[in-house]
């Protein structure tokens, strides 16, 4: 896994208020390629990632552990569960865009699953 993630995955969200700047253009997309593929960039409101599984069971523990790691970061997605796989679409509900806190969150996401697979 590339070092600029991980670096996000060591790092905590941070609440944000409505006067928080939104990420735009070239740093967006810059905080955009540091993510692992399947990531898609949603204009510059949000991100989204479908997440596969052999099962409805593995893709069950993945939501869970996501949860559990959003409870934990401050931070909560929108989450859509099916058998499996688990869709899952983040930004800052409070500016309605971007913010660091989603890589945060995206790539912290990316190692439950790296793990989920191991």
């Amino acid at each position: 896994m590339d070092s600029n993630v991980l670096n996000l995955q060591e790092r905590k969200c941070k609440a944000c208020s409505p006067d928080t700047p939104p990420l735009e253009g070239e740093e967006l997309r810059q905080y955009h390629n540091r993510l692992e593929e399947g990531w898609d960039l949603s204009g510059e409101h949000h991100l989204e990632r479908v997440f596969k599984f052999k099962n409805f069971r593995q893709a069950l523990d993945f939501t869970v552990k996501v949860g559990e790691m959003s409870e934990e970061e401050g931070h909560h997605p929108d989450i859509v569960l099916k058998w499996g796989e688990v869709k899952v679409i983040i930004y800052t509900h409070a500016i309605e865009a971007l913010s660091e806190s989603d890589f945060i969150w995206a790539a912290k996401a990316d190692g439950l699953y790296a793990e989920s697979r191991d």
